[in-house]
């Protein structure tokens, strides 16, 4: 499907230079002199390789539809992920170059995650927004902090720190962002 360069968004994946490319981060330049472009940074699908390039509003691109399937996370091995179609019980095993470093911490057992291919081949996972995981370790809060919004180190079940408000202490369960590992709010359960 083409689409003008101005109309890429993050999460879009291009095809560019006969390559699959997924935007990261756009931002939209107005220079003194000169029209207006989008400046686009870019990942390759299958290696990762980055690319930085300008798009302008009279350009086109091929933007890829993706094929996705809801999956059920099951177990890893090593460096190998294993899924589960949740409609036919057929089971997939991805390497972890497919699943970025950052999301695989997030990866629980019997979570739905979304796999995309390509041409019958997966290319990424999707993970859900948000995840709810228990605080292991907390530090104490310094008398007199509370006034401010300070927020402290905090190490989550799954070995990732964050930062949390100070009211959060050890053993309690916290909703976290799987997109940038950040405190959204206290698990309501």
């Amino acid at each position: 499907m083409k689409i003008d360069g101005n109309e890429i968004r993050p999460g879009n994946v291009i095809e560019h230079q006969s390559r699959l490319w997924r935007a990261v981060r756009i931002q939209h330049v107005k220079p003194g002199k000169g029209g207006a472009y989008l400046q686009v940074e870019l990942r390759e699908v299958r290696d990762g390789t980055k690319l930085n390039e300008r798009f302008r509003s009279a350009e086109t691109v091929e933007r890829v539809r993706l094929d996705q399937k809801d999956y059920q996370y099951l177990y890893s091995d090593g460096d190998q992920f294993t899924f589960m179609d949740q409609e036919t019980y057929e089971q997939v095993t991805l390497d972890s170059s497919i699943i970025e470093p950052e999301q695989s911490q997030f990866l629980q057992d019997g979570m739905s995650v979304t796999i995309e291919s390509y041409e019958n081949s997966p290319i990424g996972v999707s993970l859900p927004e948000k995840v709810t995981l228990g605080v292991a370790e907390a530090d104490a809060v310094v008398k007199g902090q509370t006034a401010s919004s300070s927020y402290k180190p905090a190490v989550l079940e799954n070995g990732i720190k964050i930062l949390v408000p100070p009211h959060i202490e050890s053993g309690t369960r916290i909703v976290v962002s799987t997109s940038d590992a950040t405190y959204v709010e206290r698990a309501k359960e």
